[in-house]
């Protein structure tokens, strides 16, 4: 049977004793290693690039000749190093960082995954050790910790989605309670949020007046919810006795949901013509039609809401 040899991890410190005299000029001489572990066709490295009052352990180039910035720690990683990588990217407008630690702490893993997420740069987190076979000699075994994907750019697009979506909406709020204040004051201490709901109570509890607004549909509703499902079936029950005296009083047809596999009720009235995803000059008179609805829908429930 072949004899085969086992890894033996050998000190950093006693491959490189010195971090910028060591471990960072031996980089500049060996790029093709980090080459190999992340895929990159880095060239020109260069030792000590002023940045600054800072200077960078070693820049780089990749393929396309665009600036390549590398910081080294041969022990855990720490906010300073953090921040000096992130001065770094700003200031000679970088758009790929290398940072290789001995060891990369949780809190940093995370933080490098979230600037992937954003896209405001590739940014690889790699984990350094020196290890040997035998009686042979050390040797720098790189691995990619955190690194972007396609999955991260995906993960980024979504949240910047997520993003824009909660901006409209609390602008779509804010409009509509600035006019709404001057016809009731049915929502007038209510402030506007980010969620594609906005209610204030209607006298009982669990008993709500909500206007919602999702990306091309708006609605109001009165939502019941007291937290005991057989006590909001009882109070949907009641109300939708007197279906055809309300639905007059607010003019027109409403959508009366018992919602048999749920606790909650809800009485609504939906518009699908338009949201907050639709042209903004178009947002006023969506507005203008929830809020009169909503006038109109208190008026017609109200007096058996205290009955």
């Amino acid at each position: 049977m072949a004899d085969i040899g086992r890894i033996v991890r050998v000190p950093l410190r006693e491959v490189w004793p010195h971090e910028a005299l060591g471990l960072t000029t031996w980089l500049e001489h060996n790029i093709d290693v980090i080459n190999d572990t992340i895929g990159l066709e880095l060239t020109n490295a260069e030792r000590e690039k002023a940045v600054g009052d800072f200077n960078v352990d070693l820049t780089a180039e990749d393929r396309d000749g665009d600036i390549v910035i590398i910081e080294n720690q041969l022990g855990k990683s720490d906010h300073d190093h953090l921040g000096k990588i992130l001065t770094y990217l700003s200031n000679i407008d970088a758009k790929v960082a290398i940072w290789i630690v001995a060891d990369p702490r949780a809190e940093h893993v995370k933080a490098v995954s979230w600037m992937n997420e954003s896209n405001l740069a590739a940014f690889y987190l790699l984990k350094i050790e020196a290890i040997k076979i035998g009686d042979s000699e050390a040797a720098p075994l790189l691995t990619l910790i955190s690194g972007p994907s396609e999955e991260s750019r995906r993960v980024g697009e979504t949240k910047e989605e997520l993003s824009e979506r909660h901006v409209l909406r609390e602008k779509w709020w804010t409009e509509l309670l600035a006019e709404a204040k001057k016809r009731t004051q049915l929502h007038a201490h209510i402030s506007p949020g980010r969620s594609n709901w906005l209610g204030t109570g209607a006298g009982k509890s669990g008993l709500a007046y909500n206007y919602f607004v999702l990306q091309h549909r708006t609605g109001i509703e009165l939502y019941i919810d007291t937290g005991d499902q057989d006590d909001n079936k009882g109070i949907f029950d009641r109300l939708y006795e007197k279906r055809t005296e309300v639905e007059t009083v607010f003019g027109s047809n409403l959508s009366w949901e018992r919602l048999e596999t749920k606790r909650a009720c809800r009485i609504a009235k939906y518009y699908e013509d338009g949201g907050y995803r639709d042209s903004e000059d178009e947002w006023p008179k969506l507005q203008d039609r929830l809020i009169n609805a909503m006038i109109s829908f208190h008026r017609a429930i109200s007096p058996h809401l205290k009955t």
